[in-house]
């Protein structure tokens, strides 16, 4: 665990915390977080690789933006909105193919998503060549990365309109897809949040250690009333335990990350009442953002 802050007590307290949090269980993960307002950044192993899952959906959204120059079609739009708010993975099917060379066509090689991924400087993630975008390899330095792209002021990337329009949909994301980096995060704050869980297959072609484990990701920005953070944790060895129902699995992964996820923000922002995910969503997670729509 490597924690910086310019205040070094902190920086002791979020390292020696999170180990706490991880101590004991069996989920491998990785974190990353950082906190502009006190310079504060944790890591925990963030270059390992995970299947993205759903989390890809946020790169996919991020290329589509940089390729249409911040500007789209109604259809984008629609599909943009369904992929990200309810995570519908038939939209993320067709923006990915969008986004795709289709010499191929069962093969979809997704050159205008890596042309977005050299852009952003997400030099570790590793899109599927096969298609299957949930496949995709990323770490939780890369998806910072982003986090802080879309939350930043930079216009070489994306411009602000883009940028507030991605937001936006994140913080529309339904309530029950809320959970995970969120979890213990200040009730006020304005929470926009994307999550990713995949259960492998037990098929022969899929790697020993994957069959059957649930992949659990989850990421999340905090902004308003000073708030200016970002914390991504990605999980696998989620297993579900003999004779138990196939959820538990996830739910194990989901755990994982949210004690995680409480360790940090009870930390950083000490006192503050705590947003419950299992809860309704707070007030200020529903203004809706207008989409820079042509056409």
């Amino acid at each position: 665990m490597h924690c910086t802050s310019k205040n070094p007590e902190l920086a002791r307290k979020l390292a020696d915390d999170i180990a706490k949090a991880l101590a004991g269980r069996k989920s491998m993960a990785s974190l990353s977080f950082y906190d502009r307002p006190t310079a504060t950044r944790c890591t925990f192993d963030p270059d390992k690789q995970y299947d993205s899952a759903s989390v890809v959906k946020t790169i996919i959204l991020g290329a589509l933006l940089y390729q249409k120059g911040g500007t789209l079609t109604e259809a984008e739009d629609a599909l943009a909105r369904k992929m990200i708010t309810v995570s519908d993975n038939d939209a993320a099917t067709a923006l990915w193919r969008r986004l795709s060379d289709l010499k191929d066509p069962k093969k979809p090689d997704p050159v205008k998503i890596q042309a977005f991924l050299d852009k952003a400087g997400m030099r570790e993630t590793v899109p599927d060549k096969e298609g299957s975008w949930g496949l995709t390899q990323v770490t939780a330095d890369d998806q910072a990365k982003l986090l802080r792209l879309l939350s930043g002021d930079d216009n070489s990337v994306l411009g602000a309109e883009a940028r507030s329009y991605a937001l936006g949909l994140m913080r529309q994301v339904q309530s029950d897809q809320r959970w995970g980096a969120t979890a213990g995060a200040p009730a006020d704050a304005v929470i926009q949040v994307k999550n990713g869980w995949l259960q492998r297959s037990k098929n022969p072609d899929v790697p020993e250690f994957d069959k059957g484990d649930w992949k659990v990701n989850s990421m999340a920005v905090l902004a308003g009333k000073g708030y200016d953070s970002g914390l991504v944790v990605l999980t696998e060895n989620n297993r579900v335990p003999e004779g138990r129902p196939t959820e538990d699995g996830m739910n194990y992964g989901v755990e994982t990350i949210e004690a995680i996820s409480r360790a940090i923000y009870r930390d950083v922002y000490p006192g503050m009442e705590a947003y419950n995910p299992s809860g309704p969503a707070p007030a200020a997670a529903k203004p809706s953002a207008q989409p820079p729509v042509a056409g």
